[in-house]
């Protein structure tokens, strides 16, 4: 099987996970194919982790999921779902998958974790317009500065700015998909947010202005949509429910949310901006060092999408999120443990072709392929990769407390990828220097601290067996015996 062909490695993944009358749901995120399964016990998951191109495996309670990589996840997924389809099943897969995908929800998942997965899933797709909008606005920004092609810049300000004026709309259609409402009636009340003839409107005794509230509003109005039509489809039928069941979501909906959602959002989002400024501009080192190494946790459990909306939100308002570049810190540190363990298992040639795959898309923020490949199987080289996104994270936030916030202009990229879309107090010069500065501290300490302490005295068959035990004692990590590549030899 050639590792580079999608077609391939959908075909051989397919047989593995119990072939296509047991894959319920197929999805993909930037980094994993994520499948529902109907049933799990069907899965060989030694022979899945041991296919080349394949980067370890994740259970979350509510799907299978398969690293593959930046990129490459998005070929294999569109070649699994044609295997699929060729085979007659996605419809009835399709029908079925939903109640399966729910029961197992139930079953599996907390409360929490189930409501931070499905607001995640809500901000998820917009992720690539915001990449696409903020290195827009990035360079619109440069040119500006340098006084070059100013016949240009007006044009980029306006493709940047034009998906966050309109931002809301998006959300309020993805929370209804998402919640089980109409999504074009949640894009309907959620435009009212946005729409200027809400500055004629007074709640609480003050006119409302035009984005007050912004995502959070949106996404409270389309929840609040979503309920008000199941309430009218319950009670109404034939012609009363198609001409009486989107007449008064809208109204209902749309009242309460220009009387009451709109002020309190505005409210609860400038609360999050003033917190999250005074957070780094008061306890700047110390916050740093909590969000840089607690933020690897969070990506193996998949709750880091949760902290989308409150991005947003910072951009919205002041133009850029001073959360993500703090938060990045800890692919740094990812990044400089996976050289440790490099350097210091140098007899260890599956672990290492590992690495070296894994490393350029470390590189760049996307860190799933490293923790699941390298760090979280030999168990402390997660930990000291934690101390290394720790270390960089204090290190921004010193410069925070200083006076020079380092924020970003999108969300999605991280790493070197996050150079373009910096954007701060003191100018990008001196912003990208701090950025800069906590990406080499981040590094620095997660090689020294592996290095030292991550893998002890062990040689490289004494470390391959501790990982095993790491894995015996978790739920869902991959097992080093597992990774793609043949066996190491015992070092004679």
């Amino acid at each position: 099987m050639r590792n580079d062909d999608p077609h391939s490695t959908a075909a051989a993944i397919l047989p593995l996970v119990g072939g296509p009358a047991n894959v319920t749901s197929v999805a993909h995120c930037m980094t994993r194919l994520r499948l529902g399964l109907a049933d799990r016990s069907r899965v060989d998951d030694a022979s899945l982790r041991a296919l080349p191109g394949v980067l370890g495996v994740v259970e979350d309670g509510e799907s299978y999921q398969i690293v593959l990589g930046p990129g490459v996840v998005g070929r294999v997924t569109e070649a699994f779902e044609a295997l699929l389809g060729a085979g007659g099943t996605a419809d009835a897969l399709a029908r079925r998958g939903a109640a399966l995908k729910e029961r197992q929800r139930r079953r599996n998942a907390t409360p929490l974790k189930t409501a931070l997965r499905r607001l995640a899933a809500v901000f998820v797709p917009l992720i690539p317009a915001l990449i696409g909008c903020g290195v827009l606005a990035g360079v619109g920004g440069l040119l500006t500065n340098l006084g070059w092609l100013p016949g240009l810049t007006p044009a980029l300000a306006a493709l940047s700015s034009a998906f966050m004026a309109l931002i809301a709309v998006f959300v309020g259609h993805h929370t209804a998909k998402e919640f089980g409402g109409t999504p074009v009636l949640g894009g309907a009340v959620a435009a009212v947010v946005v729409y200027p003839g809400v500055a004629k409107v007074t709640a609480f005794g003050v006119t409302l202005a035009p984005g007050q509230g912004g995502v959070l509003g949106a996404l409270a109005a389309a929840l609040l949509a979503c309920r008000v039509e199941k309430w009218c489809r319950a009670r109404l039928s034939g012609t009363a429910d198609v001409l009486l069941t989107p007449t008064l979501t809208v109204l209902v909906s749309g009242l309460v949310t220009l009387y009451v959602l709109m002020y309190a959002a505005g409210e609860v989002a400038t609360a999050v901006g003033t917190a999250a400024n005074w957070l780094l501009s008061t306890t700047g080192a110390l916050a740093g060092l909590v969000l840089g190494g607690l933020f690897l946790p969070l990506v193996m459990l998949g709750l880091h999408q949760a902290l989308i909306p409150i991005h947003t939100t910072l951009i919205e308002q002041q133009g850029h999120t001073v959360l993500l570049p703090v938060l990045a810190m800890a692919g740094a540190g990812q990044v400089g443990a996976a050289a440790a363990v490099y350097v210091r298992l140098r007899h260890d040639t599956s672990l290492r072709t590992t690495i070296r795959s894994a490393l350029p898309a470390g590189l760049l923020g996307i860190g799933e392929p490293l923790i699941y490949g390298v760090s979280l199987p030999l168990g402390r080289p997660f930990l000291t990769a934690c101390a290394g996104g720790a270390a960089g994270g204090a290190f921004v936030g010193l410069f925070a407390m200083l006076g020079t916030d380092v924020g970003a202009t999108a969300i999605g990229p991280s790493g070197w990828a996050l150079f373009p879309l910096l954007a701060g107090s003191g100018g990008w010069a001196v912003t990208a220097a701090v950025y800069g500065g906590g990406l080499l501290t981040g590094y620095a300490v997660g090689f020294a601290a592996t290095y030292l302490f991550g893998l002890g005295g062990r040689t490289a068959v004494d470390a391959d067996l501790a990982a095993g035990a790491v894995c015996d004692a978790g739920e869902h990590e991959p097992r080093p015996a597992d990774r793609p590549g043949p066996r190491p030899a015992s070092p004679r």
